[in-house]
């Protein structure tokens, strides 16, 4: 398949994955209507074309808490990656690394800490959950400071997991699920090769070296199940902030309340966030939430975005809503599963080159340049 823009990469992934991997990562929860708003609403804004601006200086670099990026985005951190390609979190983080960009390790990844961070020459951030088990957390923060994970991202808005209705369709769960992913992967016989043979071990790595044995992926979510914690308040993140002594950031934030109380905590940034649509169906999309986000806390906290970004050009319209950073989650796996670190690396390629394109013929010469004034 020919890959000539980022949204290619959906289809050859579509092409190669087990369908229970593929519906995992596309899918959302309920109907599905938030998940489609997330890139419906980014399609409909409209950018102000401005000309004769001599554009031959265009910078896409920016910095956040003390790193230098070469552009405005990190990879998000997503579960089970190491499932779409083999050893799918270490191959996705060289290639941000790479291209000068921060890769977010998920509490549920198949690669663990020890394994990520010495494969990359710059470091990387750790994504966690509000847990029952109060053990794991406290271990696992422990081995990403030794790790030397520079930021947390702390996920809020997953007390419970969402209703995701395509995944007891697809078998990654529901009835004979196990049986029905064994007979997918024999009907894809590249990624059982090489990932489902040669990616080994396929157990939540993270989990395992806390539990001292393997948490499988039949484990995963029941696991998730019994361990998400509803009761989460900001009380249960305090002696986080105290323990974790680098940037923290604060991920699923739709109401400008919540960054208030956000910035309150003390947190170093927040992710404006509806989980890509995959918790709460019927909530409005990232794109919606940001203005009034941004208006509320801008310059108090960084603003970070995920949810329904497909291209550089999404990027543009992001920063230009007030985000400092953006967070690509959907759009790297595809590419991962598709070509591995290779797909991921060009999947940022072009992102950058839409980035330049947008911001040359809006006449934004750096991404502080972008603002409301180049919407219509």
């Amino acid at each position: 398949m020919i890959i000539s823009a980022p949204t290619d990469y959906r289809k050859a992934a579509e092409a190669k994955l087990p369908p229970f991997l593929f519906h995992y990562i596309d899918g959302g929860s309920y109907r599905e209507h938030t998940l489609q708003k997330n890139t419906d609403d980014l399609a409909d804004i409209a950018l102000k074309q401005r000309v004769l601006n001599n554009m031959a200086e265009l910078d896409l670099s920016t910095e956040i808490f003390g790193e230098k990026l070469n552009m405005p985005i990190a990879l998000a951190p997503v579960g089970l990656t190491g499932m779409y390609a083999r050893r799918g979190e270490v191959q996705a983080a060289k290639a941000a690394a790479n291209k000068g960009l921060p890769f977010t390790l998920s509490t549920v990844s198949v690669c663990p800490i020890e394994e990520v961070t010495p494969a990359i020459e710059r470091p990387m951030w750790f994504q966690l959950y509000v847990l029952k088990d109060r053990g794991f957390m406290k271990n696992v923060l422990e081995r990403a400071k030794a790790a030397g994970v520079t930021t947390l991202v702390f996920t809020v808005d997953m007390p419970v997991p969402g209703a995701r209705y395509r995944d007891m369709h697809s078998g990654m769960s529901g009835k004979n699920a196990a049986a029905r992913r064994i007979l997918q992967a024999m009907t894809h016989p590249q990624w059982a090769w090489d990932v489902g043979l040669l990616g080994k071990p396929h157990d939540l790595g993270n989990i395992s070296t806390y539990r001292g044995t393997p948490t499988k992926l039949e484990d995963y979510i029941g696991w998730l199940g019994a361990n998400f914690d509803p009761s989460i308040s900001w009380k249960d993140l305090e002696w986080i902030r105290e323990f974790w002594d680098g940037p923290m950031v604060i991920k699923g934030i739709l109401d400008e309340d919540d960054a208030k109380d956000a910035v309150k905590f003390g947190a170093d940034g927040i992710v404006v966030s509806n989980h890509g649509g995959r918790q709460l169906d019927g909530v409005m999309s990232s794109a919606k939430a940001l203005p009034k986000i941004a208006d509320a806390v801008k310059g108090d906290i960084k603003l970070i975005v995920d949810s329904g970004i497909r291209s550089g050009l999404d990027v543009v319209r992001m920063l230009a809503l007030g985000a400092d950073l953006t967070m690509l989650g959907r759009s790297f796996i595809y590419a991962l599963a598709a070509n591995g670190q290779a797909g991921v690396e060009n999947l940022l390629d072009l992102y950058a080159k839409e980035m330049r394109v947008a911001m040359t013929l809006t006449g934004a010469k750096n991404i502080n340049e972008l603002s409301r004034d180049s919407l219509i």
